[in-house]
């Protein structure tokens, strides 16, 4: 009998299970991949995440890992780009986007030193119920057999296809549906210095460093264009790049491609109700968003933090589990919300209206803005306080007083 059953063992739920096992409680973590193993990610883990790592005494291995930190983001909208530092997380100024197969064996490592029980290659085919709720999984072990085991919770953790969402049927609100695809790959020799966001009219294009001095190039378009780009994508992928952004497109030619492209049509938009009698969700199960703000490890991170109190308030008795879960759902939107239709309208894809075009050229002269607004990428600033009638005012009037260069 286990505390708690996790399935998948990826960003949210290898934090979750190292969390819960470092408090002492029983912990049984699966998936169907074995580790290290790659996955469909944005790879960008912004301050706020990193800073978690930090805590969790886990940044010393993304550092040793030859994946290059960054600082600054260029916010690039044609005419003229910003360039800026956001604020930081906890002191924290620095982030990273490391290869999934270099973060998810840290992250799964961790748990298992924590103490955490881990079976890769396993295939869970049924949740086991008693009639009031959720009471453990049923499936197929790495070998083939029918292993049945039993806990306090079974959580999910297993991504916006879960499994465990769909057989508890986890009710989907906030659903702002598809907007988006993308596809990506890893260059050699394409200098890159800071994160590079360059959003354009029906596209947009992010360039960031990763693991081995490798740069990673995404390109998203709206998801009518999924079946057009998926019949020729290196062709669609650098027609893009050539016709909104010249320059980029002879830095990826002066350098060399060094694996195939990687991408999706599926990019939902969603919360779910996290937790029901024996159940819960964490990660892109509960929360799901488009990548364009590449918030997702972050989340993860946060989340699995999150539960990990309201679980263990509910096992020491502390609280009821009922009541600990509520408040990590409200805690969750409270967190999430802004950012959520933030990340929803950057995903349209389309031109900023005259008034942000103004608003953009008006932060060309204030530095310590610039920072500000960057911050609503990373999190670390709020959405709201940012883009508030007053803010928005202040930063025009300021601008308004600054003499022209």
């Amino acid at each position: 009998m286990y505390d708690a059953i996790i399935v998948g063992a990826r960003c949210a739920g290898s934090p979750l299970a190292m969390l819960l096992a470092r408090k002492g409680y029983k912990v049984l973590l699966l998936d169907k991949a074995s580790f290290p193993s790659d996955t469909l990610s944005t790879h960008h883990i912004h301050q706020p995440g990193v800073a978690r790592l930090k805590r969790w005494g886990l940044i010393e291995k993304i550092q040793a890992s030859n994946c290059t930190p960054t600082t600054q983001i260029k916010f690039d909208v044609g005419p003229f780009d910003l360039v800026g530092t956001p604020p930081p997380a906890e002191n924290i100024a620095a982030a990273y986007a490391p290869r999934r197969s270099v973060l998810d064996k840290i992250l799964v490592d961790a748990a298992v030193e924590a103490g955490a029980e881990l079976r890769e290659r396993f295939s869970v085919e049924e949740l086991t119920n008693d009639g009031w709720g959720v009471t453990g999984i049923r499936g197929r072990d790495h070998k083939g057999s029918i292993v049945t085991e039993r806990a306090r919770i079974v959580i999910g953790a297993d991504g916006a296809r879960s499994f465990v969402a769909r057989e508890v049927q986890a009710h989907v609100y906030h659903d702002r549906g598809m907007l988006t695809c993308n596809y990506y790959s890893y260059w050699s020799g394409v200098p890159v210095e800071t994160v590079e966001l360059y959003p354009r009219a029906g596209r947009m294009m992010v360039v960031d460093k990763t693991n081995d001095g490798l740069t990673l190039i995404v390109v998203v378009w709206p998801k009518e264009k999924f079946q057009q780009v998926r019949s020729n994508i290196e062709a669609e992928f650098m027609r893009e790049i050539r016709e909104s952004v010249p320059t980029l497109a002879a830095r990826i030619e002066g350098g060399r491609r060094e694996e195939r492209f990687a991408g999706t049509g599926f990019i939902p938009n969603f919360l779910r109700k996290p937790y029901g009698p024996g159940w819960a969700l964490v990660g892109d199960a509960g929360y799901h968003k488009d990548p364009i703000t590449a918030q997702g490890i972050t989340n993860s991170f946060s989340h699995a933090e999150m539960l990990a109190e309201a679980l263990d308030e509910g096992f020491s008795g502390s609280r009821k589990t009922q009541q600990a879960l509520t408040d990590y759902e409200q805690r969750r939107n409270e967190e999430v919300l802004p950012m959520f239709e933030h990340t929803t309208q950057l995903a349209k894809l389309q031109p900023p209206p005259p008034e942000m075009l103004r608003l953009l050229n008006a932060l060309r002269s204030n530095q310590d803005e610039i920072g500000r607004f960057i911050g609503t990428v990373t999190g670390t600033f709020p959405v709201k306080e940012f883009f508030s009638p007053e803010n928005i005012n202040r930063v025009m009037e300021a601008s308004a007083l600054t003499p022209a260069a």
